[in-house]
């Protein structure tokens, strides 16, 4: 089996214009899934709305639009889960764009 990598390019958009952009800590990459590979899907891409507690902790991601449909999702969502932010101690939402590309 090769080991699949992903080029992906994240982009948080504030949900809300009434906050400032919360400040990227920690970035997790998603892994590419093996059934892209198995499918031969070479790209794609997630659209997420991440909910973000006080602390700087992801509480919830919620898949907003992907291309294609249901392939990437799960890699996202166990990927941005482990992403943080700058504590504000004030919730915040933030959408986040992935873009997954083989490597391979």
């Amino acid at each position: 089996m090769f080991l699949r990598t992903a080029l992906v390019l994240a982009l948080a958009v504030p949900a809300s214009l009434a906050h400032a952009e919360a400040k990227v800590l920690k970035k997790v990459a998603p892994e590419f899934p093996d059934e892209a590979a198995r499918r031969s899907i070479s790209t794609g891409t997630v659209r997420a709305k991440l909910a973000i507690a006080g602390d700087g902790k992801v509480s919830n991601v919620q898949v907003v639009e992907a291309e294609p449909k249901r392939v990437f999702d799960q890699a996202a969502i166990e990927a941005l889960n482990q992403w943080r932010f700058e504590g504000t101690g004030a919730q915040q939402s933030h959408e986040v764009r992935l873009v997954f590309k083989s490597e391979d």
